[in-house]
């Protein structure tokens, strides 16, 4: 599996040495930088030599020059750039600028003093919803011979003909049709479709399989159970 590239931007030294370290240590690809406009260099630097580009920020707000929230806002104005998730790590703890770090496009927000456990699951987490394959566009539409889910009105219909999912049946389909041949695993299915609020068990995952399977008619061989691993939508032979 490839290594996850952090880069760690904060002007405290002794800080971005712990974070490195442990970072490393959990087997990521780490990287320091100890100003915004040194960050922001490297990440030019990447982009301009076709590196992979980083898969996380841990970033700083309050540095000498340029703020994290003004590195933040840059990131996220560039085409290239504006995935890359952002976990802010600051002192301020004021309502309004967690809000700003939110409105920014940040995706987590750690509180100085921290421990470094905390954000390393902080991290993992973040890391992890990214990994999360992302649904259709409303505009798209994924067909599979005569199986076609259309997401702008949430349909799927079988020859033309439209088949009554469920919410959870209509998701289940669409994530593994359009990620065709791919294995998912229960815990990965859950976490992709069931809100994160809700508390469901794996079997969940095989009861909702089995009644789309009922509601696929000649499709339903389609979708199949690969053993100790979990489901994918597969080919005809």
């Amino acid at each position: 599996m490839e290594q996850k590239r952090i880069l760690v931007v904060d002007d405290e030294h002794d800080l971005c040495d712990i974070l490195l370290f442990n970072l490393q240590a959990a087997g990521y690809r780490a990287e320091a930088a100890l100003s915004a406009e040194e960050a922001l260099q490297q990440i030019v630097n990447s982009k301009s030599s076709n590196s992979k580009l980083y898969d996380l920020l841990l970033l700083d707000v309050m540095m000498p020059g340029m703020s994290g929230f003004e590195l933040a806002r840059r990131l996220k104005e560039d085409e290239q750039s504006r995935h890359i998730p952002i976990i802010f790590l600051t002192a301020k703890d004021a309502e309004e600028d967690t809000l700003q770090g939110f409105s920014l496009g940040a995706d987590d927000y750690v509180t100085k003093p921290f421990s470094v456990r905390e954000v390393m699951a902080r991290v993992k987490a973040v890391l992890s919803r990214r990994s999360l394959p992302q649904p259709l566009r409303s505009d798209e539409n994924f067909a599979y011979k005569s199986l076609v889910v259309n997401a702008a009105n949430k349909t799927v219909c079988i020859d033309g003909n439209p088949i009554a999912l469920t919410r959870t049946e209509y998701d289940l389909l669409q994530l593994l049709l359009c990620h065709r041949g791919q294995v998912f695993t229960r815990q990965q299915l859950l976490d992709s479709v069931w809100p994160q609020d809700v508390v469901v068990t794996e079997r969940t995952v095989d009861v909702n399989i089995a009644r789309l399977r009922k509601k696929l008619d000649r499709y339903a061989a389609c979708l199949v159970s690969r053993t100790g691993f979990g489901y994918s939508f597969i080919s005809e032979e």
